[in-house]
């Protein structure tokens, strides 16, 4: 989910915007709300797997961008971010009111950093899929046979919760 969410703020510049930003800032309270709220067991490490996200939508929704420095950007707010993403996510962005980004001295920074490091493979922008995930293939053969769950009680553990009242329906 981290990896669609965040190449999508990177590849679409309809995505990269403070409407968006608030749209998906959002979701992600709702489910910051859950994790916190439901067992380790249920939420695992969920919010942590959408830092990427979180600190992309975090930079849209940021007011007065254009008066923070490179280092409060790098060190502070989007400390995960290369800094390929981060003048990607600049580049794209947009409010809808004609408000600049980031500083130009911001962005000479990252243009000269770019320029630093553009003879190491790492430029890409884009999160990789992991695809180093293993599957059986008799999991994913038994994954694509119909199953019908409709006689399947939930524990009492899960009806219990007021996070999974949903299953009682």
């Amino acid at each position: 989910m981290n990896v669609q969410i965040f190449n999508s703020l990177l590849q679409h510049k309809e995505c990269s915007t403070f409407s968006n930003g608030e749209y998906v800032k959002s979701g992600l309270d709702s489910l910051e709300k859950w994790c916190t709220e439901a067992k380790e067991e249920y939420a695992g490490s969920a919010w942590d797997e959408l830092k990427h996200t979180r600190q992309a939508v975090g930079f849209l929704v940021m007011p007065e961008k254009s008066k923070i420095s490179y280092d409060e950007i790098t060190n502070d707010l989007c400390t995960v971010l290369s800094v390929q993403q981060f003048y990607k996510l600049c580049t794209l962005y947009s409010d809808g009111n004609n408000n600049e980004s980031v500083s130009a001295d911001v962005m000479s920074s990252m243009k000269l950093l770019m320029t630093d490091d553009s003879e190491d493979d790492s430029s890409s922008f884009l999160l990789d899929e992991d695809s180093s995930i293993p599957f059986l293939v008799e999991d994913i053969t038994d994954s694509m046979k119909v199953q019908d769950f409709a006689d399947v009680k939930p524990s009492a553990e899960l009806t219990e919760n007021p996070d999974f009242q949903f299953l009682q329906e």
